[in-house]
């Protein structure tokens, strides 16, 4: 399983990612461009200094992406507002890559139409969506609880 995040524009949220993935011990794709340069101290900030375990694949544009994800062989689930199928009725695989969207526009429709599946968080109405670290966070802890592949490490 893979976490990743699609042309981010908030340096804060990819070092919490980094960090995320870090302790899971999964691999995070980061789709460029980004909002922001890579090398930012807000994202070593929220990283901390998890950056350097993590495993990490820069890929310099959506097209990059999608040839290193065919290679990988699983399929490309992507969260969204726009989705109907609830993320805790979806059945998840070890294979399956996570997609979350920009910040501020989430993803164009060319890649919402590439992914495999989408899923959506249920939220109250009239809210238009969680911080996009939450909710991969969120997922990813469903995901990885289905497919029963958490971590055998310490439990804190």
């Amino acid at each position: 399983m893979r976490l990743a995040l699609f042309e981010p524009d908030i340096p804060q949220n990819v070092g919490a990612m980094l960090r995320l993935c870090a302790c899971l011990g999964m691999p995070l794709d980061v789709i460029e461009p980004c909002g922001f340069a890579f090398d930012d101290r807000k994202l070593r900030r929220a990283a901390l200094d998890y950056a350097d375990k993590a495993v990490l694949a820069r890929h310099v544009s959506w097209d990059a992406f999608l040839q290193a994800q065919a290679k990988a062989k699983g399929r490309l689930v992507l969260l969204s507002t726009k989705a109907e199928i609830l993320y805790t009725d979806f059945a998840f695989a070890k294979d399956d890559t996570l997609l979350v969207g920009r910040e501020s526009a989430g993803v164009p429709e060319d890649v919402h139409a590439r992914a495999d599946a989408r899923l959506t968080i249920p939220m109250q109405a009239g809210l238009r969506s969680l911080n996009v670290g939450l909710a991969a966070a969120m997922v990813l802890g469903e995901a990885l609880r289905q497919t029963k592949t958490f971590p055998k490490g310490d439990a804190g």
